[in-house]
């Protein structure tokens, strides 16, 4: 059948459903060259507005998954599960959540990805340990978890390299927050790397791609529905982003802080976020009950198996130093506090303002092709729920540039919404879900 990326892209810009060979037809072209990238631009726009049924983002997920190679697991003994988020501001779950599952010894085979829009990528993170190698081969890869049992790598360019490059060009057109696109990214990731069982944390709130519950179980149960159709158990946590996860946002900063959780001292909400979905990798990896599975990732930081287990990845991956030592990572050399300007309750905070406001000091990409500054970001000593007073430090500013605070200063305070009371206390897990059912808390 002779076919045009224009009719495709008028096809779907008037809202009609693409077939299976169209779908196929614009992913193998964009992927050779012969579709540009102003062309794929506009074909993910119509989506982003038109939208995709299930058998288009089915087939779409498909398409992606067959542009490159996928990774055999087969040799690696037991049941390999992988865990993947939708992406927050402050989301540093991976760095804990993998090393406690390989403690407790379920296999962890880690494709991650860099960061989209304002949130940071594992791989970025991973990068500011000094020599940390995030590009490995397959064979390098797989030998590293049969030896250590966990190994975390970047996508390599014939793995779903249809996803790579779609996903770098909807980070700088504006249409990274689309239940069809983020699904199907999310699982040719996931069904090239070869796991057999998948946990995703799909956040929620105003620092996330879906800004509601009901979004964001849309995205869990599309995601779910496409692992089952192809043989993966999975099941999801929603998780809240209204308020950044934990205290600090930008990639040094962050690793420090998922060290800080694994030595026992982290932030309580970033460690509560990181047990449970600890635990769930552990349940789908037979390890017992979910509360068997919870007491067992609970002790190995209490036992400090996991941090252990970070060092061995570290180490096996070339870092220089250990991670939790001071000469392993990139540090800003610019410190800035920024001071509240009134009294009252933190009621909420516009968590996006907060993660462009890290990306507006070097922690995150305003192209594809950007750079980063690992060292960049932003602490936070007061979040929501805390009183303050005017003149007390809200947060720390980490930067290369003095060019760059006073912007980010003022987008910073934008993002606090300051009132006389309290606000309601809103739960960190506000659903579970599986192939079988919606649990809201």
């Amino acid at each position: 059948m002779f076919m045009r990326i224009v009719d495709i892209i008028e096809k779907k810009r008037d809202g009609k459903e693409l077939s299976t060979q169209e779908i196929d037809f614009f992913i193998n072209g964009f992927c050779s060259g012969q579709i540009f990238e102003y062309q794929a631009a506009a074909l993910i726009m119509a989506i982003f507005i038109r939208g995709l049924n299930s058998r288009e983002t089915a087939d779409l997920t498909a398409a992606m998954t067959r542009s490159g190679d996928c990774i055999d697991l087969s040799e690696i003994p037991g049941i390999k599960v992988d865990k993947h988020s939708t992406g927050g501001v402050g989301d540093k779950t991976t760095l804990v959540v993998a090393p406690i599952a390989a403690a407790c010894g379920v296999p962890v085979a880690k494709m991650s990805g860099r960061g989209l829009g304002h949130t940071g990528g594992t791989i970025d993170k991973l990068e500011s340990i000094k020599g940390f190698r995030t590009s490995l081969s397959k064979e390098e890869f797989i030998n590293n978890v049969k030896e250590i049992g966990i190994a975390i790598s970047g996508q390599t360019g014939n793995l779903a390299p249809a996803d790579k490059k779609l996903y770098a060009l909807r980070d700088v057109t504006a249409t990274v927050s689309s239940i069809p696109l983020i699904a199907s990214s999310v699982m040719s990731k996931k069904l090239a790397s070869g796991a057999d069982r998948i946990v995703l944390d799909v956040k929620t709130g105003s620092g996330a791609f879906m800004k509601t519950l009901d979004e964001s179980v849309d995205l869990a149960r599309e995601m779910i529905s496409i692992g089952e159709q192809m043989g993966k158990k999975t099941v999801a946590l929603i998780t809240d982003m209204d308020t950044p996860l934990g205290n600090c946002i930008g990639n040094t900063l962050e690793v420090r802080e998922a060290i800080d959780v694994l030595r026992g001292r982290g932030p309580k909400d970033l460690t509560a976020v990181c047990l449970e979905l600890a635990a769930r990798m552990l349940e789908l990896g037979g390890k017992g009950s979910i509360e068997d599975c919870r007491l067992m990732a609970e002790n190995s930081i209490k036992n400090g198996s996991a941090l252990k287990k970070l060092g061995e990845l570290a180490a096996k991956q070339g870092a220089v130093y250990d991670p939790w030592d001071e000469r392993a990572m990139k540090q800003a050399p610019i410190r800035y506090p920024v001071a509240a300007r009134c009294d009252g309750y933190i009621s909420s905070m516009k968590s996006d303002l907060v993660g462009k406001a890290s990306m507006l000091l070097g922690a995150g990409r305003t192209t594809k092709d950007s750079p980063i500054d690992h060292g960049a970001g932003i602490v936070l000593f007061k979040k929501t729920s805390d009183y303050i007073k005017k003149g007390d430090i809200l947060a720390e500013l980490h930067t290369s540039s003095h060019d760059l605070i006073e912007q980010a200063e003022e987008l910073l305070l934008e993002a606090y919404e300051i009132t006389e009371k309290p606000p309601e206390p809103r739960p960190l897990i506000l659903a579970y879900a599986d192939s079988n059912t919606v649990i809201k808390y």
